[in-house]
């Protein structure tokens, strides 16, 4: 049923143009084993690579043999695309006129980019949320004060751990108005998506207490939470607001940030008790959410982002019908019941879903998707 929605995601390359350049067989890069198509754009969409300078720039021309060309709504021949990792940067870039469009447009700065009269900012959310994955396999948690056992295995820990945070403080204060809380381990874009599945446990500190105390930490505990501090809006900044929530409730938690290119690495190894993280569904389908995030770690796709190793036999049941359920009625009840599942379990703490804001001259005009991903053929400057 979905495979129409999985097919956007396929690259398809030329026949001809792997034959004639030998690389029609996969190679592994790792292992330094490359063919041509590692250091060659084949260039058949609507526009090629022109010209690449390595942390300068990369642009990209018209492709006059595209199958389409010059029948798009777009009017734009060239697209140059100049990496400036600091946000201050890159905003003087926008204001001055230097670069058209910014994508990744800071929050201090969103007011007073909207106040330029040459200035426009697009905003929409965006289909990705944010989460907290929980070690859930571990017998014992590394660093914490425990020893013999794994607090986070038990339910109420985890519910305690949900509730003690305040998503409306975290939206207000920290995203400043930036992103949408919700319950639901997916966006309302979803298919198995609904109202009751977004619904939040209350934020309830006394209750987060009550509960710990229940489970046998009256006193709390400590543990490692692991942050990126740039690969998600506010990520850091996140991270530093959660562990004063949880410290109200005597959870100690241990924040270590790390960029993005040592965090995910660290994380997919499993040396993370707990982790914020972000996840996006380009099949607007639920599959693809609970069959990495909450199916048993197995082969192939199966828990292939499933973090915190979090097991469950319904849960691995639904996910396991629902790859070959074709009677639709059928298949979206057992999507929402998976997703219902999740929210029941803990299996991870839902924070928010991304709000973007794309900021760019008054004359250029383009369309926004909430996958965050820029249709060249649509953009128009007047």
């Amino acid at each position: 049923p979905v495979l129409l929605n999985q097919l956007t995601e396929l690259r398809v390359m030329s026949k001809a143009w792997a034959e004639k350049n030998n690389a029609v067989e996969p190679k592994d890069i790792k292992a330094k084993d490359e063919t041509f198509s590692h250091r060659n754009a084949m260039g058949t969409g609507p526009f090629v690579l022109k010209e690449w300078v390595p942390d300068q720039k990369i642009v990209f021309a018209a492709n006059p043999l595209w199958w389409n060309a010059g029948k798009t709504e777009g009017n734009v021949t060239e697209i140059t695309y100049t990496p400036i990792k600091s946000e201050a940067t890159r905003i003087a870039a926008l204001l001055s006129g230097e670069v058209d469009m910014v994508r990744d447009t800071s929050l201090q700065d969103l007011e007073r980019l909207k106040a330029n009269p040459n200035l426009k900012v697009m905003e929409m959310v965006e289909n990705r949320t944010i989460y907290l994955a929980m070690d859930q396999f571990r017998d014992e948690l590394p660093g914490s004060n425990i020893k013999g056992k794994n607090p986070l295995k038990d339910l109420r820990v985890r519910k305690a751990l949900y509730q003690a945070i305040d998503v409306g403080t975290l939206q207000r204060v920290t995203m400043r108005g930036m992103s949408k809380p919700t319950g639901a381990i997916v966006s309302p874009l979803v298919n198995g998506w609904t109202e009751a599945v977004d619904k939040r446990l209350p934020y309830d500190p006394n209750a987060a207490k009550a509960l710990l105390a229940d489970a046998g930490y009256k006193d709390g505990f400590e543990v490692d939470l692991a942050c990126s501090n740039n690969a998600i809006i506010q990520d850091e900044g996140l991270c530093q607001a959660i562990t004063s929530m949880w410290a109200r409730v005597g959870v100690k938690a241990k924040l270590r940030t790390l960029p993005a290119v040592t965090y995910y690495p660290m994380a997919q190894r499993h040396e993370a008790s707990i982790a914020l993280l972000s996840w996006g569904v380009p099949t607007f389908d639920a599959l693809y959410t609970l069959q990495s995030l909450t199916r048993t770690k197995t082969t192939g796709g199966d828990g292939n982002y499933n973090l915190g190793r979090y097991s469950n036999e319904r849960m691995d049941y639904i996910v396991d019908r629902v790859k070959t359920e074709i009677d639709l009625p059928v298949r979206n009840r057992l999507l929402t019941e998976g997703l219902q599942l999740q929210n029941d379990t803990v299996a991870h703490i839902p924070l928010h879903n991304q709000m973007l804001a794309w900021a760019m001259k008054k004359n250029v005009e383009l369309v926004q998707r909430p996958d965050n991903r820029i249709d060249w053929r649509l953009i128009k400057v007047n």
